[in-house]
């Protein structure tokens, strides 16, 4: 917006903060309204005009001994900090329209005033443009000092021109001492670039599936009755096969629920990758979602979080699991790059075992560099149910086994919470990734599914079986009508008949017997 030619006893409002910072709207009218547009952008428009849509919030009255500020009806308004609903506005008085609403400072042009602006304005305004602009610092360095040469050589004063030049000096040493210091920051991480992507990336699905309060009528809706039926389809199988029935209750209090967070860690200074912050304490976000990391953030841990199976091994005091499930960045190969730098590691690992109120912290024992297997082990082993036990021999195509798990870790458990528990979760508003395991495992609803199905191909790698399961049933136990351990459930073949694969257990003993052990 440019600057009209300059008239008598008119006024400008200069725009500070806001969606058309840096411009300028004039008030020549005797009348003129403040409105706030349905895109946010703040306008000055004669009274009474209805070309633009939005809130009108202040009228500005240009009366004899100057000019008048008036609240509209239910808005609100502070000059120089102070709310107000009425005031005489003075040269250089701050503007705030709306709550946390853009600030814009008045400018009045008449005989006693004339337009000049000071020194303190215009590097005060090159501050502000350095410390708030997104752009690269470079590029920030060089459009700052252009604009504050173009209004220096505009400015009637050669003292006010020397003047500026000499704190211009003084304001390229001060930015020359942040790009060094930006510089050495920007060197640690540069060799792990792809592995912070990828871990933004990670942090940005996790945000888009994240568990909201207004998600929760819809899970009930969409998910629960989905989950409902199939819990009785299994039922009603389950009713047909005595050996059935008997596996699932003894195995049920045997299957963990695991869940996990890592970040990435600056390996010469320990320094975790943090969220970075904006001045209102929000998380910065990149336009494409991702939000800004940086071992300098104030903000919490980047963690990406994943939600897995395991099963707690009779006489071993361990719980088996995927490779995957404990090691979850190993399955993002960016992650693996710049590994010189950045390192990923766990910053919480915990389990649930069903019908006990609390998590117990876990640690990885031993990952397989053979199969997608993990040993993992609480603090103290005493805390462990008695466990599964291991077949002797691979199952054969055609023998029926049961599969076990969290498939889609705690949606499918709040599916199948009931109404009352939902209802009161939602009021509390405690629906974090952490939160919501909490609630469940203290009311008593932490509970593995089981599925049934019929063993398709053996092979020394794999068991081929179609019961059904999905993500978050990685790691569970795949049981014949023994309730031996047969596999480990480990991959779904969704283009291939709904099959899934599991890890034999011989592959399990041979992780157990390994030296590393």
């Amino acid at each position: 917006m440019s600057a009209p030619t300059q008239h008598p006893d008119a006024a400008v409002l200069e725009h500070l903060t806001g969606l058309n910072r840096g411009l300028y709207s004039w008030i020549t009218s005797d009348a003129v309204d403040i409105m706030l547009d349905n895109d946010g952008i703040l306008r000055a428009l004669a009274a009474g005009d209805i070309r633009v849509s939005g809130q009108v919030v202040a009228r500005i009255l240009r009366q004899k001994n100057g000019f008048h500020l008036v609240a509209a009806p239910g808005a609100r308004i502070w000059v120089n900090r102070q709310q107000v609903e009425a005031v005489d506005l003075s040269q250089g008085d701050v503007v705030e329209f709306e709550e946390h609403g853009p600030l814009s400072r008045i400018r009045i042009y008449d005989a006693q005033h004339h337009r000049q602006i000071s020194l303190n304005d215009i590097l005060g305004d090159a501050a502000s443009y350095l410390r708030t602009s997104r752009r690269p610092l470079l590029r920030r360095l060089s459009r700052a000092a252009g604009m504050t040469l173009s209004r220096v050589l505009c400015s009637p004063s050669i003292l006010f021109r020397i003047g500026v030049l000499i704190t211009l000096g003084v304001l390229a040493i001060s930015a020359g001492w942040q790009y060094v210091s930006g510089r050495a920051l920007q060197e640690q991480i540069e060799g792990g670039r792809l592995q912070v992507d990828a871990l933004a990336s990670a942090l940005e699905k996790a945000q888009r599936e994240a568990i909201r309060p207004g998600d929760l009528n819809a899970l009930q809706d969409e998910i629960g009755v989905r989950l409902r039926l199939n819990a009785e389809r299994i039922d009603t199988l389950e009713d047909q096969s005595n050996a059935g029935t008997r596996v699932v209750s003894l195995a049920t209090g045997s299957v963990v629920f695991l869940q996990g967070g890592y970040g990435l860690r600056v390996r010469e200074t320990g320094q975790m990758l943090r969220h970075v912050l904006g001045r209102d304490g929000n998380r910065l976000i990149y336009p494409n979602g991702q939000p800004v990391l940086s071992p300098d953030g104030e903000g919490p841990v980047a963690e990406a979080q994943v939600t897995g199976t395991g099963f707690v091994l009779r006489g071993a005091g361990v719980i088996v699991t995927n490779r995957h499930v404990a090691a979850p960045w190993e399955q993002n190969s960016a992650l693996q790059f710049g590994g010189d730098t950045l390192e990923p590691v766990l910053t919480r690992f915990i389990g649930y075992i069903p019908g006990r109120p609390d998590a117990i912290d876990l640690s990885i024992l031993v990952l397989s560099d053979n199969a997608d297997l993990a040993l993992v082990v609480p603090a103290d082993t005493s805390s462990l149910p008695d466990g599964l036990d291991l077949a002797g021999t691979l199952p054969v195509p055609g023998q029926e086994v049961l599969v076990m798990g969290y498939p889609t870790g705690l949606m499918s458990m709040l599916a199948r919470s009931g109404e009352q528990f939902v209802e009161e979760m939602r009021l509390s508003g405690r629906t974090g990734f952490w939160e919501v395991a909490e609630q469940l495992a203290a009311a008593g609803l932490m509970w593995p599914l089981s599925s049934r199905g019929i063993v398709g191909q053996i092979t020394q790698a794999s068991v081929v079986y179609d019961a059904e399961t999905t993500h978050g049933g990685s790691g569970g136990p795949v049981l014949n009508l023994q309730g031996q351990v047969v596999a480990v459930n480990t991959a779904i073949l969704p283009d291939f008949g709904g099959s899934n694969l599991g890890v034999p257990a011989a592959e399990v003993r041979a992780l157990l017997a390994a030296p590393s052990q």
